[in-house]
């Protein structure tokens, strides 16, 4: 039985992360999208399935061409879990910043030698 795909694994890839880039302002033919990469077409293909099965791209034929757009909402998912560790570690930085401040303050400070 297959793992439920998620937005984060299909993030963790350069080439999906390249596709996601591509197809991000405007909808674009799977085969312009395998030319775009030194790899086989059955392996993009198998980037846009993990792209499917995430939620972050459809295909949908239109003519003679299949044209992959993108679903950006997903990665809110991934902007919600960066951020709440962004808030944590703002906040851990600020309470550091205020007890080097408070260290300082308290530091005996060196009396200048006169000559």
């Amino acid at each position: 039985m297959e793992a439920r795909r998620d937005v984060f694994q299909a993030i963790a890839d350069p080439t999906r992360r390249a596709i996601i880039g591509m197809i991000a302002e405007q909808p674009v033919n799977v085969n312009t999208i395998a030319e775009q990469f030194d790899v086989s077409r059955q392996a993009i293909s198998l980037h846009l399935k993990i792209l499917m099965e995430c939620g972050l791209l459809n295909i949908k034929q239109q003519g003679r061409e299949r044209l992959c757009e993108a679903r950006l909402d997903k990665l809110n998912e991934v902007h919600e879990w960066v951020q709440q560790y962004h808030q944590l570690w703002t906040s851990r930085l600020k309470s550091l910043k205020g007890f080097l401040e408070q260290e300082a303050l308290q530091a005996p400070h060196p009396k200048k030698s006169k000559k």
